[in-house]
């Protein structure tokens, strides 16, 4: 996800009159739960409300999410040399285990288009690429994308609603993640605090309790393994492990490859990043207030991909491979991707060219985007992990 920034710089684009009505229905709508809760709500209901509270959360909205036009660039928007490099992970996945693909949270539709294309182009094309979405506008979207860049294809994919009982083959999760609820809690010199939200004369403000439950267990465990000083503010993720363990319930044979931005937990909780990670995205600007005009805006996270590991090894997974973006991309072969369109023809490669920078530079998401697979009864080793692999950092 590309934006301007950790805060907005400069005062951020107004609204139409029907978003900002869109927006105060929604934030009529939390305002309600937080009455029915009895004046509190953790962090983590509030983000879910957000985004996804049907017909008026973020996600549920109609409005533009994805590229230039919407709030934020995700990989496959900026063009198919993504999705053309990320194939040749896939298609070998897919070889060593059945030729399924599930991907979760598909946006646009865009990755599945291009990935499809690039597969059928390799001769590698699954038998069915499923597409777990929640919101009905979204995969209008999808089914509108792939029917305009890929119509042959299209009746190889279908939507879901719920994970399957039993899957083998490749679950693909690029930038989902992030976007799950978290938890803020705040590590304080006389008691770890769960930080949620309340209503003050018509307006959400900041409310902390004590944590309690398995949220505090996990804030112990992070103070007992970091110096965290006190008044120290971070995100805990309770969802994200837990759908990676889900995933290992289900399936048979195959990997889940995820695609986020994060780090590893001594990264993630390190006694310098005492604010957390807690990023909003509106029309291309990023700032850190999540109250700002609830429902068109996105709020995200970074990933803690050590609990991702921990939770997928601990469920039964395997840990197949964890690196950066960039080191990724190279080993499935992105210069060789590039070298198909010739630099003699600056209109079609300079733009392929341009993209490649922004997925691979340090400055853009080449080091602060992660991969990370996790699988089962995969024995041959991944090839966008044979150089670059950071799994002893986790």
């Amino acid at each position: 996800m590309l934006t301007d920034g950790r805060r907005a710089a400069a005062p951020l684009p107004a609204a139409s009159a029907d978003a900002l009505a869109s927006s105060s229905a929604l934030s009529s709508h939390i305002a309600a739960c937080i009455a029915a809760a009895g004046g509190w709500i953790g962090f983590d209901r509030f983000m879910e409300l957000a985004l996804y509270a049907p017909g008026i959360g973020y996600y549920a909205g109609g409005a533009d999410k994805f590229g230039s036009a919407g709030d934020f660039v995700t990989a496959p928007e900026l063009g198919p040399v993504f999705a053309r490099t990320v194939a040749a992970q896939v298609a070998q996945l897919l070889a060593v285990s059945a030729p399924n693909v599930i991907e979760a949270g598909a946006g646009s539709g865009r990755l599945a288009a291009d990935l499809l294309l690039e597969l059928e182009a390799r001769g590698q094309l699954p038998d069915r690429y499923g597409i777990l979405e929640l919101s009905g506008e979204l995969r209008a979207r999808q089914r509108a994308t792939i029917g305009l860049q890929a119509p042959r294809l299209l009746p190889r994919v279908h939507w879901l609603e719920h994970l399957p009982e039993r899957f083998d083959g490749l679950v693909l999760a690029n930038e989902v993640l992030d976007a799950m609820p978290v938890h803020l809690v705040v590590w304080n010199a006389d008691a770890i605090c769960e930080r949620g939200v309340g209503v003050e004369d018509g307006r959400f403000v900041w409310c902390d309790r004590v944590a309690d439950g398995c949220l505090r267990e996990r804030a112990l465990a992070l103070a007992s393994d970091h110096a965290l000083p006190p008044g120290y503010l971070s995100e805990v993720s309770l969802l994200a492990p837990a759908w990676v363990a889900q995933w290992a319930s289900i399936l048979g044979r195959g990997a889940l490859l995820l695609i986020d931005y994060g780090f590893p937990r001594r990264e993630y909780y390190h006694a310098q990043r005492d604010t957390g990670t807690l990023m909003c995205h509106y029309r291309q600007h990023a700032h850190g207030e999540p109250f700002y005009l609830p429902g068109l805006q996105d709020i995200t996270a970074h990933v803690d991909f050590t609990a991702l590991a921990e939770a997928g090894c601990a469920a039964g997974l395997d840990l197949l491979g964890y690196t950066t973006q960039a080191s990724f991309l190279f080993n499935c072969g992105l210069t060789e991707v590039l070298a198909r369109t010739p630099a003699s023809d600056p209109r079609r490669y300079l733009p392929l060219a341009s993209a490649a920078q922004k997925l691979v530079s340090p400055a853009e998401m080449g080091e602060l985007f992660k991969v990370m697979a996790l699988g089962k009864g995969i024995d041959e080793p991944l090839i966008g992990f044979v150089r670059g692999d950071r799994s002893v950092t986790l």
